[in-house]
């Protein structure tokens, strides 16, 4: 078995925090298994997926706030920096958090994929087992390339322990501490 990046990382978090402040606006660094990845800047579709779910978040849950874009410490002991394309926090919760939040307020994160080569790896693989080691509750994956939302839940021992997968145009349950149902007929729209 080959050890993981993580056993031997590219660098430590700290010089990653480092490269990532003085990175262009338009490289989106991680840090996720001792190795830097770069986000794909999103598109047309990709940001109206998150405006959308924006939305609905406000109206069905208005005491909480889907933030975009902001950067959390991840994976068992904080070592991996993850910048999802959205949070889901208690109103005010990143007010003075800095660019590397703590996720222990966080509620759900969510992921839109891109039509990369890298999304199969991390979207599906090494986020939810990053998101999951940080107890974050939910992980709600926006699957472009499969046209079906996954939604992570219950994580327990660095992994989700519940995992279900609707086509679009399907309701799916948003479960506690987030407590939506979602229905993504309006995903279809976005679909390419």
């Amino acid at each position: 078995m080959t050890p993981r990046t993580s056993d031997r990382p590219q660098m430590l978090v700290e010089e990653f925090e480092e490269l990532a402040r003085h990175a262009p606006e338009s490289a989106r660094l991680e840090f996720l298994h001792g190795k830097i990845g770069v986000k794909p800047m999103p598109d047309g579709n990709h940001g109206s997926i998150v405006v959308w779910l924006l939305k609905r978040c406000m109206q069905l849950r208005p005491d909480l706030e889907l933030y975009p874009e902001q950067g959390l410490k991840v994976e068992a002991y904080r070592k991996g920096r993850a910048r999802p394309d959205a949070s889901l926090v208690p109103e005010g919760y990143f007010v003075g958090k800095g660019e590397w939040s703590e996720p222990d307020g966080v509620l759900m994160v969510v992921e839109v994929t891109s039509h990369d080569r890298d999304a199969d790896q991390r979207d599906r693989i090494e986020k939810p087992e990053g998101f999951a080691a940080s107890g974050i509750p939910v992980y709600l994956l926006v699957d472009r390339d499969l046209d079906s939302v996954t939604v992570h839940a219950d994580p327990e021992g660095g992994v989700y322990r519940s995992v279900t997968t609707r086509a679009f145009g399907s309701v799916i349950e948003l479960p506690d501490p987030v407590g939506i149902t979602l229905d993504t007929e309006k995903l279809k729209d976005f679909a390419d």
